[in-house]
């Protein structure tokens, strides 16, 4: 599985960098079929993905909460998440938000020292909360427009430019740039693999809900997302207002 996922993320890396310099003018503004041309293949993309969670990655991540208590779960994402503190510290940079770098930089030191490598939480309580930025919210504070959505393979929900963005951060995240050559690409899968199956953990209950629930799931998971991913862009352009509500599109209230 980790050699059939890289061999996907180096297609999807290759076809967005291809792909956004001829579309990232496309605003996400326009009518829902001009920002979802791809909607065919989106749905068939969606559909797969499905299928291999059901039958793979669903029940490796069952049986990874089943075997790990919740403490150890617990310390592996935290530790996992503290790597990915010098690549959010790198964005926060490029995106001209200095007091969120400054957070960024006082959390990695806290967290990697204090708490034993990442392991333990002790940024938050002396006020260094969790940061974001990744390189589709930099290249979205840059002016870049979304583009196209698309739903990549194992990844979900996404559009162009942060399709492009993922691929940067895939290959720009430690341990890529600590651990060199194939050990650094196997400890790299390693990672990501684990990364995967916990988040997959946390969020069981939470899918299953969405898609007993959902009348056209790939229209309910599509303006779930969108309203996620605004509101992680709105911290790039530096605008403080609270989040919209979301609103699920197959809700029907009486």
């Amino acid at each position: 599985m980790p050699g059939m996922v890289n061999t996907a993320l180096r297609a999807i890396f290759v076809a967005a960098c291809l792909a956004l310099t001829g579309c990232a003018s496309v605003s996400t503004r326009e009518s829902p079929e001009a920002d979802d041309p791809l909607e065919p293949l989106n749905r068939a993309v969606l559909e797969v993905n499905f299928a291999l969670d059901d039958a793979l990655i669903k029940p490796a991540a069952e049986a990874y909460r089943a075997l790990l208590p919740a403490f150890v779960r617990d310390r592996i994402r935290s530790a996992i998440d503290n790597l990915a503190e010098p690549r959010i510290l790198v964005n926060d940079l490029l995106q001209g938000r200095v007091d969120a770098a400054r957070i960024t930089l006082g959390r990695f030191i806290l967290n990697t020292f204090a708490g034993i490598g990442g392991m333990f939480d002790a940024a938050t309580p002396e006020g260094f909360p969790r940061q974001s930025g990744d390189f589709g919210q930099t290249l979205y504070a840059w002016g870049v427009e979304d583009g196209p959505y698309v739903i990549l393979l194992f990844f979900g929900p996404s559009n162009l430019r942060d399709a492009f963005g993922l691929g940067v951060d895939l290959y720009t995240t430690p341990p890529a740039l600590v651990v060199s050559g194939h050990a650094g690409t196997i400890t790299g899968a390693v990672v990501g693999t684990v990364d995967g199956l916990d988040l997959r953990s946390r969020n069981i209950e939470t899918l299953d809900e969405i898609k007993a629930s959902a009348l056209d799931l790939y229209a309910n998971l599509k303006s779930l997302t969108r309203q996620h991913r605004a509101a992680e862009l709105r911290d790039a352009r530096g605008t403080t207002e609270a989040p919209a509500e979301l609103i699920d599109p197959g809700d029907n209230p009486k």
